[in-house]
């Protein structure tokens, strides 16, 4: 078996949580899933590898669901603060 191969047949991380070193496009990003099975209820769960975050400034950008973790949460917080900047627990 060669080393490519031997590594993918012993990897020990989820395939959604690697992070491909080729450039990728939003489209390709778009298509991964981390998580694409049922859970213990028998519901299929689906979740996407990267999440799409819009900036303060209009730009949009994909973050990485384990690279990016900190700065996901960020944006999570930053959804739960109202208009006068008082964080509202739902």
């Amino acid at each position: 078996m060669d080393n490519q191969r031997k590594n993918d047949v012993h990897r020990a991380v989820n395939p959604g949580d690697v992070i491909s070193e080729e450039p990728q496009t939003k489209e390709e990003k778009s298509q991964q899933l981390a998580v694409d099975s049922p859970d213990i209820t028998g519901d299929h769960i689906k979740v996407p590898t990267y999440f799409e975050v819009e900036e303060p400034d209009g730009e949009e950008k994909e973050l990485h669901h384990v690279k990016d973790a900190e700065e996901i949460s960020d944006v999570i917080r930053q959804a739960r603060v109202d208009e006068e900047g008082d964080r509202k627990w739902w």
